[in-house]
């Protein structure tokens, strides 16, 4: 009896084995649960650190204006920065002690770049010719602006028509001043000598109402060599003044800013060319011929003979 006991707890503790193995194998296979993030916990990533962006050795300082300047005003250190540019703008001012403490002569916008220039005195007319050049303005019309087409940066000669009157009986067309620079156009200017507008800051409005106003302006600059000045003064008072245009493929624009002056070539050849109107042509006006002496009348006499002699004797 006791030995059938003993085989039948064995064989429950064994099935309770088998049972017990199977379930451990059935846990061990399923995957491992996911880690649930504690609420209201945000992790937050480290920032990256942005590398310093390297110099550009290629680049320039250029002193350049942070507002706008008054003229006889002393330029500060908060008028001023520093910018690099690829190319610096010939003369500009790479330092900003050359800068501060100046005054300009004239009134200087923002954003623009200073250079000795600034400082110097004279309005952009004055700074658009040369030492030796004059600016002198023309009464034009449609006709004598050739018919509304002149820019600034033009080059023409200057025609006088003359009318046939007691002083000139032969009527004459001619080339009174050759190859003048135009300068600006009614309220329109081109560039000064550094290059640069000579009304810097225009707005986009102002350049369009300019272009329009242009067909329509009643006066031309042109710049006029110093030798010519007086010659244009009496063409214009002499006649009626013609604007022709010249070619730009003369490319005399482009010899001007490279310091060219063909001024005294100009003179000879307008000299060589001007017919009728000797005051033009700068020689001195022919004298008058002397009048002759009126011979002295003479006293009738008698002619008066006794013997051999023979007198006059006057009545």
């Amino acid at each position: 009896m006791n030995s059938r006991v003993t085989l039948g707890l064995a064989g429950l503790f064994l099935v309770g084995a088998l049972i017990a193995g199977y379930w451990g194998l059935v846990l061990g296979r399923q995957p491992d649960p996911e880690p649930v993030a504690p609420p209201n916990v945000v992790t937050v990533s480290a920032p990256a650190v942005a590398a310093a962006p390297e110099e550009d050795p290629t680049r320039q300082p250029v002193v350049v204006l942070l507002r706008d300047v008054a003229p006889f005003v002393q330029i500060t250190a908060a008028d001023v920065a520093l910018e690099k540019l690829r190319t610096a703008p010939a003369g500009s001012l790479s330092r900003l002690d050359q800068a501060i403490g100046r005054a300009p002569w004239r009134a200087l916008s923002a954003g623009s770049w200073l250079n000795d220039e600034s400082f110097e005195s004279g309005g952009a007319l004055a700074r658009m010719i040369r030492p030796d050049e004059r600016a002198l303005a023309v009464a034009v019309d449609e006709v004598i602006n050739a018919g509304g087409q002149l820019s600034p940066g033009d080059y023409v000669d200057v025609l006088l028509f003359l009318r046939s009157d007691v002083n000139n009986p032969q009527q004459s067309a001619q080339v009174v001043v050759p190859a003048l620079r135009v300068l600006g156009v009614g309220e329109q200017l081109g560039l000064t000598n550094d290059g640069q507008p000579a009304r810097p800051g225009l707005s986009n409005d102002d350049k369009l109402k300019q272009d329009q106003l242009r067909a329509s302006a009643r006066s031309v600059l042109l710049a006029v060599p110093e030798p010519l000045l007086s010659r244009l003064m009496l063409a214009a008072q002499a006649g009626v003044l013609r604007l022709a245009v010249r070619s730009a493929e003369e490319k005399r624009l482009a010899h001007y800013w490279a310091g060219e002056s063909a001024s005294s070539t100009n003179l000879a050849s307008a000299n060589r060319d001007l017919i009728q109107f000797n005051q033009l042509a700068m020689t001195p006006t022919p004298k008058p011929l002397a009048t002759a002496s009126r011979a002295v009348p003479r006293t009738p006499s008698v002619e008066v003979i006794r013997g051999n002699e023979i007198t006059q004797q006057t009545p």
